[in-house]
């Protein structure tokens, strides 16, 4: 049955954004660590009116992760949240755990993390690039810690997914898990962007900086999982469908929610971290 020639060109409109997109992003780094760094030496609000993309300024989707580590973090190990950006997460996370340590690639982000956490006697920060070897180790001390991620692992190419994980196993140890949540849009990026509301005439500012400044992102489920965490290194515990929140502002007709995937991972007891 052909497909109405309406249908068909509301499909095709909005590829008609392909070469704005273009300009804008030609002169993101290529650098990640820079890229990373340069985009949050630009940051001036996160919250309420956040210019972050992903910042929704509430606390409301880690309330939906909330059962989920209850299940499976031990309460009374570290958290460390990695990709903390400005320590949004963090801070809530401090409700699972006696202590919290956000770590970011951005010193800029650490900065910012530790200015809008004064008075949060639980939660620290660091910057430290986790993909570099070894960045693991004596992130908590001598302890176990639990470790949460969110939307990280989306925009590492397969080399740099792999290496976090392999780093995450000494942070584990044997009594910690990972949580990770990440986006999972079915789509290719040009789909992406016009389901965060951009469009030939108008793309949400925090949006268009996102583009401007950061290489385009990728998509993380379970195929992608499968790949970064083999069998004799990880066991997976629990896994599911996520809904990964971004900023309102893109919220015309519920576009600021992206669909998602989580994950609860633990070392393989065979092979663990001593």
């Amino acid at each position: 049955m052909p497909y109405p020639a309406k249908s068909v060109r509301a499909a095709l409109a909005k590829y008609l954004i392909l070469p704005k997109l273009i300009r804008l992003s030609w002169a993101a780094p290529k650098n990640r660590t820079v890229a990373w760094d340069r985009y949050w030496a630009g940051i001036t609000r996160t919250g309420a009116g956040s210019e972050v993309l992903w910042d929704s300024g509430t606390d409301h989707e880690l309330l939906g992760y909330r059962d989920v580590l209850q299940r499976h973090f031990d309460p009374g190990l570290p958290v460390v949240d990695v990709g903390c950006g400005h320590g949004g997460f963090s801070r809530a996370l401090a409700a699972f755990s006696p202590e919290v340590l956000g770590v970011d690639v951005s010193a800029h982000a650490v900065a910012r993390a530790r200015d809008e956490s004064a008075g949060v006697e639980n939660v620290g920060y660091l910057a430290r690039d986790m993909t570099q070897p070894g960045a693991g180790s004596g992130l908590v001390g001598d302890t176990d810690a639990n470790v949460f991620v969110r939307g990280v692992l989306h925009v590492l190419d397969a080399a740099d997914q792999a290496a976090l994980m392999e780093n995450l196993r000494q942070v584990v140890g044997l009594r910690g898990r990972v949580f990770l949540a990440e986006t999972n849009f079915q789509g290719n990026p040009v789909e992406y962007v016009a389901h965060l509301g951009a469009s030939l005439r108008n793309i949400p500012a925090p949006l268009e900086l996102a583009i401007r400044k950061l290489p385009m992102p990728g998509h993380f489920g379970p195929e992608e999982l499968a790949r970064v965490m083999p069998t004799d290194r990880w066991t997976l515990v629990e896994d599911g469908a996520a809904t990964i929140e971004t900023n309102p502002q893109m919220d015309a007709a519920g576009n600021s929610r992206v669909p998602g995937y989580f994950a609860v991972l633990q070392a393989s007891e065979l092979d663990a971290p001593q």
